[in-house]
């Protein structure tokens, strides 16, 4: 049985922020990840980030994934991929697949889950034909593949993720025939929303998609405008000639490996549903098993970062890496940076949801 300090599940924003962080202080950090390519999701943001300059605005986000990695190497890290996480005890031993065979088990000292989330569906008549994706598929196409998936695209959903693969199409050279969403109004930031119906695509707020429909694959949909009950209305129904359904209806965290060990668990719909209850350091209610990023409610990529820094400066502090207080400040600068990026209308909403689970969180976990 192999013995390691850090164990981090998952090498997307959260997880390589978390294991620079903690190898970065001293400790011994390994990062698994299924995948065989390290950075999850931001390798497919193409777009610049916004906000603040400590918040990295103006960088793309497959220009984070790069430095992110070139930070862990830098501070010892080791990234294992192709290593998928089946097994996790509450003693923080892990079972380890690694390139599809059974290989061996790992004992951690503190275990960082960073595992992330999926992507929801939307369920109608015709959603199984081929080119009917999620909007990460369609980011995964035009971004790491170069590919199209068609000419024609209707985008289902206006949150953020929506709005933004809508204007990639547009950057692919591609057509959005239309971005519906059910809700009366738009979910993303106006930002978005207003460069995507510069370039002429109509958001049609209260509608969604009836039906889709095509011999072997996607030719054309039905929209129809839905009344308050979110129920279609009779005679609103219009064609629309697509190759492609982007459905951007939300992501749904991926805690299951947190249940297998044993973490109390909260639901939170404005996070994403199911989520590991944890404290002000991003521990669970399991001692030394930690959360970061979407597991922990699903936001933004910056967000998902910072999460990921403060469970690791928590994890090596545990360890003796860092005291007292110099352990407090470091994390209290976090906590700052993570509060100003939950300001606004949108993240306000966010920030009490993620003061609900830490309230939660206190006093059921704890070295």
């Amino acid at each position: 049985m192999r013995k390691i300090e850090i164990v981090v599940v998952g090498a997307g924003p959260a997880g390589l922020s978390a294991a620079v962080e903690a190898a970065r202080l001293g400790a011994e950090v390994l990062v698994l990840d299924e995948n065989h390519k390290p950075g999850g999701q931001l390798f497919k943001q193409i777009h610049k980030f916004f906000g603040s300059r400590e918040h990295r605005a103006g960088v793309r986000g497959f220009d984070l994934g790069y430095e992110l990695l070139a930070e862990a190497a830098q501070t010892g890290a080791t990234i294992a991929l192709n290593s998928v996480v089946f097994s996790i005890y509450a003693d923080k031993r892990l079972g380890v697949i690694e390139d599809g065979k059974i290989s061996r088990t790992i004992q951690a000292d503190k275990i960082i889950l960073a595992t992330g989330a999926s992507e929801n569906a939307v369920a109608f008549p015709g959603w199984i034909l081929p080119g009917v994706m999620g909007a990460g598929a369609v980011q995964t196409m035009i971004n790491l593949h170069r590919v199209l998936p068609a000419v024609k695209t209707l985008v289902i959903g206006s949150g953020n993720v929506g709005l933004i693969v809508s204007y990639q199409l547009l950057q692919a050279g591609g057509q959005v025939v239309a971005v519906v969403e059910a809700a009366p109004r738009i979910g993303g930031y106006g930002v978005h929303a207003a460069k995507i119906s510069r370039a002429g695509v109509p958001i049609l707020a209260g509608y969604t998609v009836k039906r889709a429909y095509g011999d072997e694959k996607v030719e054309g949909a039905t929209i129809v405008k839905v009344d308050e009950y979110f129920q279609p209305i009779v005679g609103t129904e219009q064609d629309v000639e697509v190759g492609c359904i982007a459905v951007a209806v939300g992501l749904t965290p991926l805690s299951e490996l947190a249940c297998l060990c044993g973490c109390v668990t909260m639901y939170v719909p404005r996070l994403g549903g199911m989520l590991p209850v944890h404290d002000a350091d991003m521990q669970t209610s399991v001692d030394g098993i930690y959360v970061a990023g979407d597991i922990a409610g699903a936001e933004e990529a910056s967000t998902a970062m910072e999460e990921g820094r403060l469970a690791g400066i928590a994890a090596a502090e545990k360890l003796g890496y860092i005291q007292g207080p110099e352990a407090a400040l470091a994390k209290d600068a976090v906590w700052r940076r993570m509060n100003t990026l939950r300001t606004g209308s949108f993240g306000q909403a966010r920030r009490e949801a993620k003061l609900s689970i830490v309230q939660q969180g206190r006093g059921v976990g704890g070295d």
